[in-house]
């Protein structure tokens, strides 16, 4: 997927306004189990909030590093919450269409 314009993030940051934290990042940080949850709700739903429990200085660092790890990427942040995105790869199973 090409890089993201800032229209499309600035949508896709209003479409995350009403979504509640699917993943909580505690103070263990990124393990396995935490890394599974968030790709499998970034698979399921392509757009998704976590939510920094702990860890809240190194909130940018840790997103830069899921998505790296998961091919997603870091729409916005707000407070100890980040907003990430991955397009789904069937298209019949998108839910979400990116303005141009």
């Amino acid at each position: 997927m090409s890089e993201l314009s800032a229209a499309q993030r600035k949508h896709l940051r209003g479409l995350a306004h009403s979504l509640a934290p699917a993943v909580q990042v505690g103070k263990q940080g990124l393990t396995d189990t935490v890394l599974r949850s968030l790709d499998e709700a970034l698979t399921a739903r392509e757009l998704i909030k976590v939510k920094f429990v702990a860890l809240k200085e190194e909130k940018r660092e840790i997103a830069a590093e899921i998505d790296a790890r998961l091919g997603s990427t870091c729409v916005g942040t707000i407070g100890h919450i980040a907003i990430l995105y991955r397009e789904q790869p069937d298209p019949d199973k998108r839910r979400i269409t990116l303005p141009k």
